[in-house]
C-alpha cells in the first residue's frame, strides 16, 4: 500500500516544503508550517486552449455596477456598494458582530435581489433565532446550512442567486482533500473555487473569516490577495461600539471606516462617533485630554485619560489601553529630558474611552498633556483640543486634515485648538469664537497650558 504523500505548508505565503522547518525561507516567519497531506488531490491540467483578448474600450458593462448594502457607513467602506462579481472578506473576533453585520445586509438587499446564506457553523433554527430578533423576513433569503463545498457550489447553480454568504470560510472543506477544515490547503483551495465562480457568473460573494491570537484572519496569507476586499472588525464585545476599517479595497479607498453600535436590533450606524465618544467625558478632572486623528476623510475625536501615581514596587508599572504601549514610553521619554518631569518612580496608565485604538502619531501631543495634567493633578480647560506628533528633540510634527479637524472640534463646542506651527498654513478660515494656538515644541505647550 502506497504511503500517503506529506507536505509541509507555511500558513502565512503558501510556501511548501517536504519537510518541517522553524523558519520560513520565503517569507522568514516562525512556526508557521501545517503538515497537509496531498496524496488524494491531484488537480486536473487544464487544456491549453486560446482565449482571445479584449481592446480596453470594447469592454462594456451595465451601469448598476453595484449593490446598495441599505447602510450608508458600509457602502462608504465598499467604495458605493459592493461590486457585482466581486468576493468580500469580513475578519474580527468572535461575538463581535460578523454575522449580525451579514444578516443585516441580506435584509437590506432580499428585496430586490436573490440571497444564498450559506453556514457552516450553525443550523437553520438557530440562523432562524437571529433573523427573528433582528426583525429579518424575506423569501429571496435561503438558507444553506452546509460545509461541503460541493454541495455549495451545486446550491449556487441551482438556486443562481446574486449575492452569497459564506460563514464562515474556515468551516468549508473539500471532500477531494484530506486535510481538515481550515487547514492551509482547505481554505486556499475553496477560496480559489468561489472565486471561480464569482467571476465565471458575475455573483458577489462575502466571506466570513476567523482570526487567530495575533488578531489577524486565521488560514494563509493567500486568502488575502485572493479577495478583492478585506474589512476589519475592531472593538472589543464588552464595549457597544464597533469599527469596520478597510485593509484592501480594489474599487474603492482604503482609508475609510465605519462606527457601528451594537444594539439588541442589530449594528447600528453611528453618524456622529466623536459626539458619542465625548458623551460621558467628565468635566473638571485632571488626566484627561481631548485629542483628534484622521480616519480616511472623517476627523474622529476622543477622550485620551492618563494616570499618574506613586509606585508601590521598584519597578514602575506602565500600562496601555488604546495606545501602542512603545509610543507612550517614547512620549515619557520626551517629557523627562526635553521638558524636565520625572516619571522613573511613578506608575503610569493611559486609556482610550470607547474602545478605540489610536494608532496616529496626531495623538502624541494629547496624551503628554494628559500625562502632566495627572502628574501635577491640575486640570485643562474642558474646551481645549490638542493633536500632533512629538519628535524625539521635543518638536511638534505637523498632521494632515486640519481643517476638518477644527470645523469638527467647533461643532462639538471646543474653543481652544493647539495646533502644530506648521499647519497653520492649511487653515484657510477660522470659525468665529474658536481660538488657535500654534505651537513648536513640547516645553512651550506645558508652559502656555499650565502656565509656569
Amino acid at each position: 500500500m502506497a504511503k500517503n504523500k506529506v507536505e509541509f505548508v507555511c500558513r502565512e505565503c503558501g510556501y511548501t516544503s517536504l519537510k518541517w522547518t522553524g523558519c520560513c525561507p520565503e517569507c522568514g516567519n516562525w512556526n508557521t508550517f501545517d503538515e497537509e497531506v496531498t496524496d488524494k488531490f491531484n488537480k486536473a491540467k487544464s487544456s491549453a486552449n486560446f482565449v482571445q483578448p479584449k481592446i480596453l474600450k470594447e469592454i462594456d458593462f451595465d451601469s448598476e455596477l453595484r449593490y446598495d448594502t441599505g447602510i450608508d457607513e458600509l457602502n462608504v467602506l465598499f467604495g458605493g456598494g459592493i461590486v457585482k462579481g466581486s468576493i468580500s472578506l469580513i475578519g474580527g473576533d468572535p461575538g463581535i458582530g460578523k454575522s449580525t453585520l451579514l444578516l443585516q445586509i441580506c435584509s437590506n438587499l432580499a428585496n430586490d435581489n436573490k440571497i444564498l446564506y450559506v453556514s457552516g457553523e450553525e443550523s437553520s433554527k438557530q440562523l432562524k433565532l437571529r433573523a427573528n430578533r433582528l426583525q429579518i423576513d424575506s423569501e429571496n433569503l435561503f438558507i444553506l446550512p452546509e460545509s461541503d463545498m460541493d454541495s455549495v457550489v451545486s446550491s449556487i447553480k441551482n438556486i443562481k442567486p446574486d449575492i452569497v454568504m459564506i460563514d464562515s470560510i474556515q468551516t468549508m472543506n473539500l471532500s477531494e482533500i484530506s486535510s481538515a477544515s481550515g487547514s492551509v490547503t482547505q481554505v486556499r483551495e475553496c477560496t480559489y473555487v468561489l472565486q471561480k465562480i464569482a467571476k465565471e457568473r458575475d455573483i458577489s460573494i462575502i466571506l466570513v473569516g476567523h482570526v487567530n491570537k495575533e488578531g489577524n484572519i486565521a488560514g494563509p496569507k493567500i486568502l488575502e490577495h485572493i479577495v478583492d476586499v478585506v474589512l476589519y472588525f475592531e472593538g472589543e464585545s464588552k464595549f457597544s461600539f464597533r469599527i469596520l476599517r478597510v485593509v484592501k479595497n480594489r474599487f474603492g479607498s482604503t482609508n475609510e471606516i465605519a462606527v457601528f453600535e451594537m444594539l439588541k436590533q442589530g449594528l447600528k450606524s453611528v453618524n456622529n462617533p466623536s459626539a458619542v465618544l465625548l458623551n460621558e467625558r467628565p468635566n473638571g478632572v485632571s488626566g484627561s485630554c481631548v485629542c483628534s486623528i484622521m480616519e480616511g476623510t472623517r476627523p474622529i475625536l476622543a477622550e485620551v485619560q492618563s494616570l499618574v501615581t506613586k509606585s508601590g514596587f521598584g519597578m514602575p508599572r506602565r500600562m496601555c489601553k488604546g495606545f501602542d504601549y512603545n509610543r507612550m514610553s517614547l512620549i515619557i521619554a520626551v517629557l523627562e529630558k526635553r521638558a524636565g518631569y520625572f516619571f522613573g518612580t511613578l506608575d503610569c496608565y493611559i486609556n482610550v474611552v470607547g474602545g478605540i485604538k489610536l494608532d496616529d502619531p496626531a495623538a502624541d501631543l494629547a496624551v503628554a498633556l494628559s500625562l502632566i495634567s495627572s502628574l501635577r493633578d491640575k486640570p485643562l480647560d474642558d474646551g481645549l483640543i490638542a493633536f500632533g506628533e512629538i519628535g524625539l528633540a521635543g518638536e511638534i510634527r505637523s498632521v494632515v486634515g486640519v481643517e476638518k479637524i477644527v470645523v469638527e472640534a467647533k461643532k462639538l463646542g471646543f474653543n481652544k485648538i493647539i495646533v502644530p506651527s506648521n499647519c497653520m498654513k492649511n487653515i484657510s478660515k477660522v470659525p468665529e469664537s474658536v481660538k488657535i494656538i500654534a505651537v513648536d515644541n513640547i516645553k512651550s505647550v506645558i508652559s502656555m497650558v499650565f502656565n509656569v
